[in-house]
């Protein structure tokens, strides 16, 4: 575990919400609202997590219930997990209390007028992110890329995933043509040809290796990735239930060790058939990926120089218009009170 020892900056006062529309307007939203500790069960907004991970499981079995009732909460499951940008919107609309993301996604979310702090962090993900071409594909090599079509999320994961492997090789970004292409949205153009190549994370890597028709021309560890996976309070909840937040910590720091561990045990937690299910190579990809991963840890000195890093990067990049001040949405989750 990787204490915090800097100072804690005052805590801070990005398209529709697409899959996080579903939270405005349930019961359990009007029953969060407004509630103060000691006043009776607090209710923690989430993205449901589908079908796969810690609260998947967690939810399944009760024992995230368990642990969150300890600390008088409940979760209401809100929405579908999905890309930061919209759920750092629903952060800030006040729709959403709880929400995963990358670094690179989290400092495009933080140039806008936040609302939210990161509490977690997760170490970058060696093998699961890269830049992904298809089986039979000429490109061989970041260089290979130069003169062809990229698939990337604009201000997220796979624009950084590029860029920095370009910068790697150096080879000049404008090099390389950037199609800016929702991840839910990109498969289908990827696997048609009319990109060369994906640069993408694990959530949507795993079935196209798993089909035997993509692999990694470089991967998070090649390109020297500073990508952390973190989660975000809203900063109002932090402020007012900072005991909930260290719980929720507490769960997410366990099992994460535990999935680890044991990667099988928190696939097709709910069904093992359909689209949220994985199996075959598929499965046994995701296996792979996630027992090299990290787990959920609180966001030490040594994180923090890495995010100003990617901050700065973006900045360099234009990604962002300036360098986003980090250090003034970060928590430090253990001293919590």
């Amino acid at each position: 575990m990787r204490p915090l020892t800097t100072p804690l900056a005052a805590l801070a006062a990005l398209a529709a919400l697409t899959t996080l529309t579903a939270c405005g307007g349930t019961a359990e939203d009007g029953e969060a609202k407004g509630k103060k500790s000691g006043e009776g069960t607090v209710t923690v907004r989430i993205p449901d997590p589908g079908n796969a991970g810690v609260l998947a499981r967690g939810k399944k079995d009760g024992s995230l219930d368990k642990a969150l009732a300890a600390v008088g909460a409940k979760v209401a499951w809100t929405g579908s997990a999905g890309p930061f940008a919209p759920a750092a919107q629903a952060m800030n609309a006040d729709q959403l209390d709880i929400a995963t993301g990358s670094i690179t996604s989290g400092i495009t979310s933080l140039s806008q007028s936040p609302g939210f702090a990161f509490f977690t962090a997760t170490d970058p993900d060696p093998v699961g992110e890269g830049i992904l071409v298809r089986e039979g594909s000429d490109i061989a090599s970041v260089q290979d890329l130069v003169g062809r079509k990229v698939a990337v999320n604009k201000g997220g994961t796979g624009e950084y995933l590029l860029l920095k492997a370009l910068a790697k090789a150096g080879i000049p970004a404008d090099k390389v043509e950037r199609v800016y292409l929702r991840p839910d949205q990109t498969a289908a153009v990827f696997n048609a040809g009319q990109v060369d190549a994906w640069a993408v994370w694990s959530t949507y890597a795993v079935a196209e290796i798993g089909s035997g028709k993509a692999r990694f021309v470089a991967d998070g560890t090649a390109i020297s990735s500073d990508n952390y996976s973190l989660n975000a309070v809203r900063t109002g909840f932090a402020k007012d239930h900072p005991e909930i937040v260290k719980a929720l910590y507490a769960y997410l720091h366990e099992h994460s060790a535990e999935e680890k561990k044991d990667p099988a045990a928190y696939l097709n937690v709910f069904t093992d058939a359909g689209p949220t299910a994985l199996n075959g190579k598929a499965k046994d990809v995701q296996i792979a990926f996630t027992a090299k991963g990290g787990t959920v840890d609180p966001i030490g000195p040594e994180d923090i120089e890495r995010f100003e890093t990617v901050a700065r990067f973006y900045a360099d990049q234009k990604v962002t218009p300036g360098k986003v001040d980090i250090a003034a949405h970060l928590l430090d989750v253990e001293k919590l009170s």
